[in-house]
């Protein structure tokens, strides 16, 4: 069975335009990447796990704040690798600094087989992007969420 990730799309309006929230992830292999590598704050869902509520707590986990519904499923979504990401959207209900997100960490080896142990953040950024920046931005396995949330929206 694909392993299955679930997600929110954070989204505000801004004089009249849709911005999405996105996450950069941490770590090495991420450090010198940027169009293409951003993400919606998402993780794995726990086996028997309600994937709404791996969506807020993979969330709270990348961003260090809860969010609050109402939520909207957007839908699932294949990535290239096979796994599944599901995705909801929500509108920010307050203000988010994203300059001051607290992302969990993770530790590995660096440099690789080095016996060195390394911690990184999860999510080494976060940032508001229009629609047409979060195209280029997004991982390609998740920018159909953005067409799926301007139809939502009525938008586009």
């Amino acid at each position: 069975m694909a392993k299955r990730s679930a997600g929110l799309l954070i989204y505000r309006r801004n004089d009249g335009d849709i911005q999405v929230l996105l996450v950069h992830p941490g770590g090495p292999f991420w450090a010198k990447k940027d169009d293409g590598a951003w993400s919606i704050p998402k993780g794995l869902v726990d086996e028997d796990e309600d994937e709404l509520a791996a969506a807020q707590r993979e969330t709270g986990e990348e961003l260090g704040i809860t969010i609050d519904g109402p939520f909207a499923r957007l839908g699932d979504y294949k990535q290239p690798g096979g796994k599944i990401v599901i995705a909801w959207s929500v509108e920010a209900s307050t203000e988010i600094d994203v300059a001051t997100i607290k992302s969990n960490s993770f530790t590995m080896e660096w440099p690789p087989q080095s016996g060195s142990m390394k911690e990184f953040p999860e999510v080494d950024r976060a940032g508001w992007f229009s629609l047409p920046e979060a195209e280029v931005k997004l991982l390609q396995g998740q920018r159909p969420m953005l067409s799926d949330l301007a139809k939502r929206l009525g938008i586009g």
